[in-house]
């Protein structure tokens, strides 16, 4: 394989998604050395890609879709890369790719239009693998010459989130010094099988108050959907739609843990080295062997039923067979 100078990273989806694609750019740094990576993601995610020492320039695919089509075409052109890898497909993106002459487009040979507008097609389906999708995102790398098994462990010193924001003063002096900081992020944005609001509830009453300083967070429509919850318990900080992502990664890197289902956030908070603490269903694709947080302090606890609903996206209660006890044990074993 003849060496590349500039690559594009193509990943236009959500948060964990784009997290778990960040070791690739490592990966391709190490591969060739003094080449240049450019994230192709969504405006959303780009403060968690700005986090990463291995992404050189970061542009927004919502941005660039609202040219016409010939206008994408020159902009493909202007970023004069050598190769472009559709981690994401995205049809639109990798017919630009092709017409912009980039000379080596890669893309999983299980999309028809990839057949179109790809050169490379290495084979594997992601939906019956028993592999993590960190380890799915690096087998699109065998076309230039990076064809090894990585490791979860290899993985996880990969991720290179080095560039987090200090956090504001206002906010640092929400942190408790002499107790553990907990975020509870209780939804999902419908990406995932959720815990549940009253699960949640109770395991802020279980957490010792001397112990545990506890803080909500989510988006402004997600506190919406809370609700009051959580109101009556003074040692429950309810930030949700006050954070922006900057100062949410910023925030999460200054907490000691995170108890969530399989999200964006918890992903994060697994990376930057915080107790991660994740609730998930049994049934692929979306079992821990697929998307658990990768990190040095994990914890995840699946449900004990067999739900055939959430694996089919419908709406279901089979992460109840967790308890609020079962998960307050394992964030009280960081005080022993």
């Amino acid at each position: 394989m003849q060496e590349v100078k500039t690559i594009i990273i193509s990943r236009t989806d959500s948060i964990g998604d784009v997290v778990l694609t960040l070791p690739a750019a490592h990966v391709l740094k190490e591969k060739f050395p003094g080449c240049k990576t450019i994230f192709l993601g969504k405006s959303y995610t780009k403060p968690v890609v700005e986090c990463c020492s291995s992404i050189d320039e970061i542009v927004c695919w919502d941005e660039i879709a609202q040219l016409d089509k010939h206008k994408q075409i020159e902009f493909f052109l202007s970023l004069q890369a050598d190769c472009i890898i559709h981690v994401f497909p995205n049809k639109q993106i990798a017919v630009s790719a092709k017409k912009a002459g980039i000379p080596v487009r890669i893309g999983t040979s299980h999309r028809l239009f990839h057949w179109f507008t790809c050169n490379k097609l290495p084979n594997f389906t992601r939906k019956n693998s028993k592999l993590h999708e960190a380890q799915l995102n690096l087998k699109l790398l065998q076309p230039l010459g990076i064809d090894k098994e990585f490791s979860l462990n290899e993985i996880d010193r990969c991720f290179d989130l080095t560039k987090v924001k200090p956090l504001g003063s206002e906010l640092k002096a929400l942190i408790d010094p002499n107790r553990m900081n907990i975020i509870l992020h209780p939804k999902s944005r419908g990406s995932t099988v959720e815990w549940g609001l009253q699960n949640f509830s109770a395991l802020g009453k279980i957490l010792p108050k001397d112990k545990f300083k506890i803080f909500i967070t989510g988006t402004k429509q997600e506190g919406e959907l809370i609700g009051n919850i959580f109101s009556e318990d003074q040692n429950i900080t309810n930030m949700t739609g006050r954070l922006t992502l900057d100062e949410l990664i910023s925030f999460v890197n200054n907490c000691d843990a995170m108890v969530a289902a399989s999200t964006g956030p918890l992903h994060l908070a697994s990376v930057l080295g915080k107790k991660a603490v994740g609730m998930y269903s049994p049934v692929r694709p979306i079992h821990p062997g697929r998307w658990a947080p990768l990190g040095k302090d994990v914890s995840v606890l699946v449900s004990k039923k067999s739900c055939a609903n959430c694996g089919k996206g419908r709406n279901c209660d089979c992460l109840t067979s967790v308890t609020p006890q079962e998960v307050a044990a394992v964030l009280m074993k960081e005080l022993k």
